[in-house]
């Protein structure tokens, strides 16, 4: 049941589509409690941030932020700011917030986001500063409420946690062990979007291969995957995050089967250099990684593949940076996320020996960049003259005239068209290749 107005709340996200997500969590409920949404910070009553401790810039960002917010809780006392997701996870951090900054009055970690009507509450009744972080989550809590924007994407997570431990992660620390839903809940939740309009689901998972591992019955994510694709109404499913080390066979088969399933392959390589994966505490090496990105290609041709590379590992030489240079050129990302080593306190890479000097990180990184950026720009040029089927997102931002979509492939494809379209799958035909998009022309068949 809605209440009666109480005031309004905005919500800043910093981190990856885990947080994205947890922000619709958080909103959900708090429109249930009968707040609304405002997206000026001076108008809110309640100002939450949802964190990320994945990268150290963010969490400068967050600090920054705070700083900033003191003033605007100095103007307006009743002023709610809270403080959740990865960032208060972390060991004694929620006891550090709040002792650094004393204007916030709510702190919450990833376990216990379904429980902020009652923090909230409490925060109401005592005055005080609530701080509660659980360390884990022992169950999976279902029928929380969420606020999605509308539109035709959609967002689901099918399980929590990460079991990895790669060195340089804090996230198994942060998001706890695996655990997932079960398929009813997600074969309803998905059903019920679809209902709702929306066309394009993306699974999330810290490692979406792992689904399924904590059943006491045999069933995985490409027995989902399967099952999902028998929905009604449903154009295109997504997933991420996938580790190269937990792509079956069986999986792979399943994908070039399902024709609701994209064609694209998210595969963080994150270095190329055996060595080196060996020190991450990957699980995999370069040649079995090279197996897999082959065995794709077998079975889906036109697949596109993507992946997150780490530059400056603790003991990259220039040798193993040439090994990851390599498995770039011998793969040809579509794109891919490239990241510097920072350390992050509490994972076992921070404690190693031969920290790599920023310069020479900063070095490296241009380098993969440029190298990157050439071969997705080869491989959208190679596209002129095809037919790719776009999901009408909308108009773009920049060019009234222009709407855009998505490939199944996802790549960004921008071309002529009435708003009128949005929503639907239309034929493009690819006239020009950039480094970030397509362009193209709606194809009549002529």
């Amino acid at each position: 049941m809605v209440h009666k107005c109480k005031g309004k709340y905005h919500i800043i996200v910093f981190g990856c589509q885990m947080s994205e997500h947890d922000s619709e969590v958080i909103a959900g409920q708090l429109e249930e409690m009968g707040y609304l949404h405002t997206a000026e910070q001076s108008e809110a009553d309640i100002i939450l941030l949802v964190t990320c401790c994945v990268r150290e810039t963010a969490e400068n960002k967050v600090w920054g932020l705070l700083g900033r917010l003191r003033k605007l809780k100095q103007n307006k006392p009743d002023l709610v700011i809270g403080v959740s997701g990865c960032l208060p996870q972390q060991k004694d951090m929620g006891k550090n917030i709040k002792q650094r900054f004393p204007h916030v009055d709510l702190i919450f970690g990833t376990h216990n986001i379904h429980e902020l009507p009652r923090l909230i509450n409490q925060l109401k009744e005592s005055q005080e500063t609530v701080l509660e972080i659980w360390s884990q989550a022992d169950t999976v809590k279902e029928g929380v409420p969420v606020r999605r924007a509308p539109g035709i994407k959609a967002w689901v997570t099918i399980m929590y946690g990460c079991n990895n431990f790669c060195t340089y992660c804090i996230v198994p620390y942060v998001r706890g062990r695996e655990r997932s839903r079960k398929p009813e809940d997600i074969i309803l939740e998905i059903e019920e979007l679809v209902q709702q309009g929306y066309k394009d689901i993306t699974l999330l998972g810290q490692n979406v291969n792992s689904y399924g591992k904590d059943f006491t019955k045999p069933f995985d994510f490409a027995d989902l995957l399967l099952r999902l694709n028998q929905i009604e109404g449903l154009e295109r499913l997504r997933y991420t995050t996938s580790h190269p080390r937990d792509f079956t066979d069986k999986l792979i088969d399943v994908v070039a089967q399902c024709d609701r399933v994209c064609e694209n392959f998210h595969l963080p390589v994150q270095a190329g250099s055996n060595r080196i994966l060996k020190k991450m505490n990957r699980g995999y090496s370069r040649e079995e990684y090279l197996e897999l990105i082959n065995k794709i290609r077998d079975r889906v041709p036109k697949a596109s593949i993507t992946t997150d590379i780490m530059v400056g590992f603790p003991g990259e030489t220039d040798e193993d940076f040439e090994d990851t240079m390599d498995i770039v050129r011998q793969v040809k990302y579509d794109s891919a996320f490239t990241f510097v080593y920072n350390i992050r306190k509490g994972t076992p890479a921070a404690k190693m020996p031969d920290q790599v000097p920023e310069n020479i990180k900063t070095e490296r990184i241009q380098k993969l960049i440029a190298l990157q950026n050439e071969i997705s720009l080869a491989n959208n040029q190679a596209l002129v003259g095809e037919i790719e089927e776009v999901l009408v997102e909308g108009p773009t931002k920049n060019n009234d005239n222009k709407i855009g979509g998505r490939s199944r492939t996802n790549k960004l494809v921008i071309f002529t068209g009435g708003n009128n379209l949005t929503g639907k799958i239309v034929p493009v035909k690819i006239k020009a290749g950039h480094l970030t998009h397509l362009e193209g022309d709606y194809y009549d068949g002529r």
